[in-house]
């Protein structure tokens, strides 16, 4: 009777593996058994009601029903089982007055090298997204940094708790190598205090603290949190802005297009660089509401005034319905009609390293 109880679970979750909902589906596995940690208790807010967060701007999560719809209806474009592309990244590279170099490691992790600090955003090198080792969406392309040639990592930024964002395992790795300084949303470091990783800084929309000597704002983003059954928008989501060393970063983490990346610019500035999701945007009627498309980040590249973006959450994960590169297709089709340079706004080239 149990082995057929398993067997049955693994199709289950086989076949449940690619939705791109980083969490939404309730599947059990290792230590990440439903769990969202026991979420936030604070006051009332603009996007908190005293039990859950929301998106001011509409709600952003699709009911189980269109989910099942999704799934049953759904056309994705066939990725290749490994894709490559990788480049050479240039760790070394040499960073003067004023400037940073940020690589392009996978999906939303980058490695962001300013003002003398190594910061990591969402950090994952494990094979799937997922919480168990043997289901889920798995990698095309691997990390473009092996772990092991990384740099000391100073800080580590975490948009929200998505499995494609927030990575148990990799962060166990980076806490037992050096132990860095974690920054995320509220909510968040009760869950990972309750993974054996504490002295998270929890920071709310709009919240900024120095950490380290970097300067870190907490910004809004369109979408929401959930790591199993029990934690549904328990804890907050968010990008940051980072200042060091005379520069502004914006990491937009996960999102959709809501009309808050001109109140960034008004609040925080206009960023030297905006690191920008482009991907798992198909099809509409879906992912609106919680990513956005290439047009909709060329929309946001304006909005924020960036004097440059990179893409990125793309062609790693086959999360969604749309071609592995069709991403930069349809940016490059995007940039080209708002009169944008590849210079203005290109795609996150894997293993790269750009410095500004």
């Amino acid at each position: 009777m149990l082995t057929r109880i398993r067997l049955k679970r693994r199709r289950l979750l086989k076949w449940l593996g690619g939705t791109a909902l980083g969490g939404g589906v309730m599947v059990v596995g290792r230590d990440e058994w439903l769990s969202a940690g026991p979420g936030w208790k604070g006051p009332v807010s603009d996007h908190f009601d005293g039990r859950v967060f929301f998106n001011p701007w509409g709600a952003s999560k699709k009911s189980g029903v269109d989910l099942w719809k999704w799934r049953f209806t759904r056309k994705p474009v066939a990725w290749p089982s490994e894709g490559g592309g990788l480049e050479e990244p240039a760790l070394g590279a040499v960073v003067g007055s004023g400037g940073a170099a940020v690589t392009l490691v996978g999906h939303a992790t980058w490695l962001i090298q300013v003002g003398g600090m190594n910061i990591l955003t969402d950090p994952v090198w494990s094979e799937r997204c997922s919480p168990v080792s043997w289901a889920g969406p798995k990698r095309v392309r691997r990390p473009a940094i092996v772990f092991e040639s990384l740099p000391k990592i100073d800080v580590v930024l975490l948009s929200h708790n998505h499995y494609d964002h927030l990575d148990v395992g990799t962060l166990r790795r980076l806490q037992e190598r050096w132990m860095p300084r974690v920054v995320t949303g509220l909510g968040n470091r009760a869950f990972l205090e309750g993974k054996g990783m504490p002295g998270a800084v929890e920071l709310d929309w709009w919240e900024r603290r120095e950490v380290g000597g970097l300067g870190v704002t907490f910004t809004p983003a369109q979408h929401w949190s959930n790591r199993g059954g029990n934690g549904m928008n328990a804890t907050l989501w968010g990008g940051f802005v980072v200042e060091a060393g005379g520069m502004r970063i914006y990491f937009a983490g996960d999102t959709g297009y809501a009309p808050f990346f001109g109140t960034i610019r008004e609040r925080c500035g206009a960023p030297d660089l905006a690191l920008l999701p482009i991907g798992a945007y198909e099809p509409r009627w879906f992912m609106a509401t919680m990513h956005m498309n290439p047009e909709e980040a060329v929309r946001a590249h304006g909005e924020l005034g960036a004097k440059r973006s990179l893409g990125m959450h793309y062609g790693t994960w086959q999360l969604t319905d749309e071609g592995m590169e069709q991403p930069v297709t349809d940016l490059a089709a995007a940039r080209a009609a708002a009169g944008l340079s590849e210079d203005g706004f290109g795609a996150g080239v894997f293993g790269r390293t750009v410095v500004v």
